[in-house]
């Protein structure tokens, strides 16, 4: 038994490790950057958390899932190990108390967004940190040709340069040989170090359903399967839309975008989680980092824009290896309605110039300035101002912000922020005056620094707790203080900004660059063609052209796909045939060649099996 046997056993309860797992530990436990491409409900969480353990330091570990975030950080700390998250919400003394932890050794595993990389705070406590490894969750994120490529990503090279002698392991559920090239170029590997599982999903039955009347079929489907539920949508509008009419049905159902507050995703995670909503209608915003194995059917209403954010949503069926199924509801206009998809993401040129200044124009930003400048954004109003279509604008920053005119930050939450405006001398006067709000400011001067001079991020919830006031008194007399000037009082907002990280340009100087606008728009195409491809396609198992979009070759027909199910009804009309070819296997053995239609037969009554879709072998 190794040590990291003896770590699994102890904190886990676990015998062994799950396939690949043991590889990637021993790789980066032995200092090595590493890449694991696992498929969701692989264990990747294992795969750093055991080795972690046995170094020295702190494991950084990078994610854009707050959810998993949280759920991680609780259930190490369940199992006796310190470990910290930071994320929007902790008032600046807690995110210093939190890196401060690191840095005196009192915590094992450091939780941050790529976001967070930027803050000077955290870079100055990091440079003082003992970092034992960097683990990078998500990481097609980093890649130009990842599907979900974030910009923010590629400020973890800034930290992979400040410890460089901490290995990087890498982590993804999916990722292309290009994207693979492109994550271990990005994190500066020094040696090439791919850790592959295969794709491959057996319980999991792929389904792609022709029909004119989804929600009739989607219905159908959630009667006939019993269990938990996931139901994909595009639209925001659409998630609440279906919501509503399942819960007619007597189906209970939530529904989940990004658009809701954290407060609001929280208690709809809490609700699927716990049973209260069977079924959860939603955007791509959920589904990354949530740990819900007994999810039986993940239900598409509406197609993504490739088969890598596909095979993710849809492989959150069936995590615990029991029967699971994955439905695509496909009609005669969904491959028009994606093509137009790059149209919308992907706007012409002048069209993102005329957006950029008409952004600039909003602001009163003249030509030569407004570097650093931040403003909050609210799309449906500039659009109602400037006569633009919301998608058009949502792209155009899109692009705008990978070419690096604009940071574009879409649906954060601001924290509550107070500064004084008053001097010391005239704050005494105002306590005696108003002694119902004395309680607040001294709360206020007690639990945060600087007051007078900068803005201070606060939490109500905090303040009412030294005040042994609610909530809601606190906003009260926080309101009632701004009202008196004695405080500027922002509260908390879920809102999108937008920063200028450069002067303003003439639109004749734009430059949108290959990677950033033509190269990504030819990517688009040919990955919804895939999409398409895979929904209209009906002469190869499903799951065989999913594995062959991944780079597997040579898998056998999974047997139970929407394909491989009609070739069974189809291969019925010659059943005697088929019982013909069972009856000589079961007294000659195997014949050297089967056809396609025997094998799914065969494989389905247990009669033969194969390890690679190429060998098959007796059975009974």
């Amino acid at each position: 038994m190794s040590k990291y046997h003896d770590i699994l056993k102890q904190y886990w309860g676990y015998d062994d490790f799950r396939p690949l797992q043991l590889d990637i530990i021993e790789s980066i436990g032995n200092g090595h950057d590493t890449l694991g491409l696992m498929p969701t409900g692989g264990g990747k969480s294992i795969t750093f958390q055991v080795p972690a353990l046995t170094m020295d330091g702190v494991c950084l570990v990078i994610t854009p899932l707050i959810a998993l975030m949280k759920d991680q950080v609780q259930n190490l700390r369940d199992r006796g190990i310190q470990a910290k998250a930071i994320f929007s919400g902790l008032t600046n003394d807690e995110i210093t108390v939190a890196l401060d932890n690191c840095i005196l050794g009192g915590c094992k595993f450091l939780y941050v967004s790529p976001e967070r990389l930027s803050s000077e705070t955290f870079n100055i406590k990091l440079k003082q940190m003992k970092v034992s490894m960097i683990v990078v969750d998500e990481a097609h994120c980093i890649s130009q040709w990842g599907f979900d490529f974030r910009p923010s990503y590629k400020r973890i090279s800034e930290v992979r340069a400040m410890k460089p002698d901490a290995p990087v392991l890498a982590l993804t559920a999916t990722a292309t040989e290009e994207v693979v090239k492109d994550i271990m170029e990005s994190l500066a590997f020094r040696k090439k170090k791919v850790f592959t599982k295969s794709f491959k999903r057996d319980n999991i039955a792929y389904m792609v359903r022709h029909t004119e009347d989804k929600e009739a079929d989607m219905l159908k489907i959630l009667n006939r399967i019993q269990g938990t539920g996931i139901v994909y949508v595009r639209s925001r509008k659409k998630t609440w839309e279906t919501a509503r009419f399942l819960n007619s049905k007597g189906i209970p159902t939530a529904f989940y975008h990004a658009g809701m507050t954290n407060k609001e995703k929280d208690q709809v995670q809490r609700d699927w989680q716990a049973g209260i909503a069977r079924v959860i209608v939603c955007t791509n915003a959920f589904g990354m980092g949530i740990d819900k194995p007994d999810v039986r059917t993940v239900i598409h209403l509406d197609a993504p824009e490739s088969i890598e954010a596909y095979f993710q949503e849809a492989g959150r069926a069936g995590r615990d290896g029991y029967v699971a199924y994955a439905v695509m509801l496909w009609s005669g206009y969904d491959a028009a309605k994606l093509r137009r998809a790059t149209t919308n993401k992907y706007p012409e040129p002048d069209e993102i110039k005329a957006i950029y200044n008409s952004l600039c124009n909003s602001e009163t930003i003249a030509l030569g300035s407004g570097c650093g400048h931040v403003c909050e954004f609210d799309i449906e109003a500039f659009c109602n101002t400037y006569k633009y279509w919301g998608m058009t604008v949502h792209s155009s920053l899109a692009i705008l912000t990978n070419a690096g005119y604009i940071d574009y930050q879409e649906e954060i939450d601001l924290q509550s922020r107070v500064i004084f405006i008053v001097e010391r001398g005239e704050l005494y006067n105002i306590q005696m005056a108003h002694p119902d709000l004395d309680v607040v400011i001294k709360a206020l001067l007690r639990l945060y620094t600087g007051l007078f001079t900068e803005y201070a991020i606060i939490n109500e919830d905090t303040v009412a707790r030294m005040c042994q006031l609610d909530r809601q008194e606190v906003y009260n007399r926080l309101k009632a203080l701004a009202r008196l000037k004695v405080i500027i009082y922002n509260p908390q907002k879920h809102t999108s900004l937008v920063i200028w990280t450069r002067e303003r340009v003439h639109e004749d100087e734009m430059v949108f660059p290959h990677s950033v606008y033509r190269d990504r728009k030819a990517d688009t195409e040919r990955r919804i063609t895939a999409m398409i491809d895979y929904c209209e396609r009906n002469d190869t198992c499903r799951s065989q052209l999913l594995l062959e979009y991944f780079g597997e070759s040579g898998s056998q027909p999974c047997g139970h796909c929407d394909i491989c199910n009609a070739r069974k009804r189809e291969g019925s009309f010659d059943s005697k045939r088929l019982m013909e070819i069972e009856n000589n296997i079961k007294e000659n053995g195997l014949l050297s060649e089967l056809p396609e239609d025997a094998i799914v037969y065969l494989m389905d009554r247990g009669i033969i099996t194969s390890d690679d879709g190429i060998e098959y072998k007796r059975l009974r």
